[in-house]
């Protein structure tokens, strides 16, 4: 089994846990937005680990993108625009970038709706993006096989 195939296929499992741990966040984050109710342990816990996710995610396709690269292996041959592999990447770092703002501006909101309010947003924002960055014209679950 070859390193690329390796790094692939955790990258494919990844992607489930970003989209697991933005839902749960979501979950836990929106019905806060009411103000009536405390920014606690458990919704700093899942927007840590929605955040923790993305950066994993980000990078193992960073990782995954550089061995393409460097064995000439034709990624994103099969993709429906011949942008796709670039679109695919500035939204990894995009996406990581909202899910850090949702970690960061939730810690730093003074009151506990500013900290619903900025997880909610930048969650929701990075989850829209990772939806776009799919590649959905691929398997849905990719074990260890190309």
């Amino acid at each position: 089994m070859s390193l690329y195939v390796i790094l692939l296929s955790l990258h494919n499992i990844v992607r489930w846990l970003v989209l697991l741990f933005g839902v749960l966040a979501l979950v836990r984050t929106l019905p806060g937005l009411g103000g009536r109710r405390a920014f606690g342990a458990t919704e700093r816990r899942v927007v840590v680990m929605f955040m923790s996710s993305v950066h994993l995610q980000l990078l193992l396709g960073l990782l995954l993108f550089a061995y393409v690269g460097m064995q000439n292996i034709p990624a994103f041959a099969d993709a429906p625009r011949a942008g796709f592999r670039w679109e695919h990447v500035g939204l990894g770092v995009l996406i990581a970038v909202f899910a850090t703002l949702a970690n960061t501006l939730s810690k730093r909101a003074a009151s506990d709706q500013g900290k619903f309010r900025a997880a909610a947003v930048w969650t929701g924002l990075a989850l829209v993006l990772s939806l776009a960055a799919i590649p959905w014209w691929r398997p849905l679950l990719r074990l260890f096989t190309t």
